[in-house]
This record gives C-alpha cells, structure tokens and sequence, in this order.
C-alpha cells in the first residue's frame, strides 16, 4: 500500500510503498479515506527539535482521519465491516490510575497514533477496537476526518458554561475557528475571536462569531468597547499558544472569569499572575479529548446542525502531499483534507453502498466512488436503517 513515510532524521517526508497492516487482537483494519493535516505533522516534516527527540524512524504519520472497517479481529463486538468511522489517536494503557477510573484522556502512558506508532497517513490503518468510533448517524467523510481537532475543540469550548456568556478566543488557527462555532452554536452571547490573519479572520466571519478582530490593527479592550461591554469577558478559550495573546486574555477577564487553555507555548512565559489572584481568574489545561464523552458531544453537535464546512478550505489528492503540507504550513488556511479514496482492494469491492459509502455519496464535495461500493448491508449499516438516532 501507499503511505507517507519519514524515514530519514531531515526535513521532509515520502510517499512510498509499505507492507498493508494486519490487525492485532482486539484491533480494526481500516481503509483511510480522508485524512487531515495537523499542526503536529507539519513538525514532523520540517523535523524540528521536539521531532529529532519525539519519533522512532521510520513512521508512518498522520493522525486526523476517517475510514470504512474492512476487517475486524476476533471477539470484536459494535464495531462492523462497512461502518465510517474516525479514530481517538490517544492509545492509553487501561491500568494507570487515570485510565482505571474512566479518566483515560489523563493516562501518563499515552502512546500517539502516527507519533508513537505507526499513523494513518496511508491506504490502510490499524486501531484497538477501543479507540474506534463509529459514526452512527451519516456524517461528510471529510468531516468525519477532522472529529480529532474537532474533539480539541470541543473539549475547551465546552469545559465552562458558555449560555450568555461574553467569550474571547485567542488564534483563529482550525481549532480556534471550530470552538467559536461551537460557542456560538450553544448560545454563547459575544464571541470574539482574535488572530493576526485576515484569512482565517474571514473564515471567522463565516462561522458567525460576534467580531473577529485583527490584534495587529485593534485591541482587545477597543474590540470590547465596540460592543458596549463594560466588565471583560466571562469565558476564555487560548488556543495561539502566544504569551501576548494570553496576557491579553488576563488582563480583559472579568473578575472570576474561567480560562482554557488548549494552545501550546514553544517555551516558558511571564504572566501577570497578580491579576490571576486578585481577580480570582481559573486557569485550565486541556488536552486532547475526553474518551469518550467529547466523541459524543460531538457528534450531536453536528446531529443538531453545527456546520463545519467553512472551517475546510482545502483539499487535495494523497499524491500531492508536498502542495497540502506547504498550503497547511502557509497559516493562512483552514483545515486542510487528504484524500486516500482510491484505495480499496478489488476483491473487498461490492456493488451496493456501505454506511461509510452512503455517507461519501451524501458528501456535495464528493467522496466514494460508485465502483467502490458494496452490496450487502452490514450489520452496522442495517442498525442505522433502523434507528437513525441511536
């Protein structure tokens, strides 16, 4: 099979020619569809400092991914042959403290789908059953690729009350541009969103936040004014990773405002941690996502109309994996899509759609080709016939 490789400690990445993976117990193969380009790929091409420390070469990479199960190990139950599915790229360990009290995101022995082990950057890729999700209801395959920083997203968004409340969101990167439309979408009362892109400040616009506001030619505290606020904001969600931008944050709460904070500094910053205290302001990290009640947050947001779409703005064969990475790395784009749809087995074809073809023939901006549907109902395609809802 096809997969994109770094294999040597330099810049750059392959697309080679790989064994197709064979599924372990209690694991799913999965024929990749779609995958997205993340901001931790982009460091393992360029192989920067966290990368030459971080990786075992060589690696498939690629995390941001959906797929159709083509094949399930034994003893494997709810999950079937045909169904969409994305993948938790987390891998934790089930015995830790964390993972043994149903709190698996905080597991200290988390291994990284296309970090640690072999990612989805491929035609073929193998998951435990247990970090597989199914999509019960038709989602856009593109979509369905994106549920990973979708899930980072949502995960800040929705780690305080947002109903009337005045939110500031700092970096209008993918993720920062996802969790306005999340906070808007749950009622929200203000939601402003601040970058140094007037690209990724349009695509804002789209996404119906309150003001989106450009911090090279305006304030925060003037964005404020503008909408008559008088006391600063009830929320805060950080997603740039900037030490400016969350001084900024600080100084514009209002006292015992709420601050989560998903971006990641490249190194150690001074804050006014004065401010912090006496205005009585909590300070939250966030990881990943929560296995997987974020998964189901999801999911429903999107059942109840949270529209996405805008958020992606570019999509690209695998074969032209240099021009996405490059179109990724610009930092003035939104997500950015992989497409992997040619790769299914003759002998796995069949003539009627799955639920994972059913959802890419739905898909406006096109998704499985005709040849590659199948024709008999799956299990899990016969359940979503059924009940829509489950």
């Amino acid at each position: 099979m096809k997969a994109l490789v770094k294999e040597r400690p330099e810049a750059g990445l392959r697309l080679v020619d790989v064994p197709e993976p064979t599924p372990g117990p209690g694991e799913v193969l999965i024929r990749v569809l779609r995958t997205g380009i993340c901001g931790t790929d982009l460091h393992i091409r360029k192989f920067d400092d966290w990368a030459r420390h971080t990786l075992k070469l060589p690696l498939i990479v690629g995390h941001e991914f959906s797929g159709e199960v083509v094949e399930v190990a034994p003893g494997v139950d709810n999950i079937a042959v045909g169904d969409l599915v994305s993948g938790e790229g987390h891998i934790v360990c089930g015995t830790c403290r964390n993972c043994m009290a149903g709190r698996r995101h905080l597991c200290r022995n988390t291994v990284g789908l296309g970090v640690h082990r072999d990612g989805a950057f491929a035609e073929y890729v193998t998951l435990p059953a247990s970090n597989v999700w199914v999509h019960r209801t038709p989602v856009d395959p593109d979509v369905a690729a994106i549920f990973d920083p979708f899930g980072n997203a949502v995960h800040t968004a929705l780690s305080f009350p947002l109903v009337g409340e005045d939110v500031l969101i700092t970096g209008a990167g993918p993720i920062g541009l996802m969790a306005a439309a999340v906070a808007t979408h749950v009622g929200a009362r203000n939601v402003v969103i601040t970058d140094v892109s007037d690209e990724r400040l349009d695509l804002a616009a789209k996404l119906g936040v309150t003001l989106a506001l450009n911090v090279r030619r305006g304030t925060v505290a003037e964005g404020m004014r503008r909408l008559g606020m008088r006391e600063g904001f009830d929320v805060g969600l950080e997603m740039s990773g900037s030490p400016q931008a969350m001084r900024d944050m600080i100084a514009n709460m209002t006292h015992g405002g709420k601050i989560a904070m998903l971006g990641l500094p490249a190194e150690e910053f001074a804050i006014d941690w004065a401010t912090v205290v006496t205005s009585m302001i909590t300070i939250k990290g966030i990881y990943g996502r929560e296995m997987f009640e974020t998964w189901y947050n999801m999911s429903v947001l999107l059942e109840k109309g949270l529209d996405l779409s805008p958020v992606i703005t570019d999509r690209f064969s695998y074969q032209d994996f240099d021009a996405a990475f490059d179109t990724a790395a610009s930092g003035r784009t939104g997500k950015v899509i992989l497409d992997w749809s040619g790769g299914a087995r003759p002998e796995r074809a069949r003539t009627e759609p799955t639920k994972a073809g059913a959802a890419a023939t739905m898909s406006t901006r096109g998704g499985a080709r005709p040849e590659r549907a199948r024709t008999e109902p799956t299990q899990a395609g016969a359940a979503a016939d059924t009940n829509r809802s489950a």
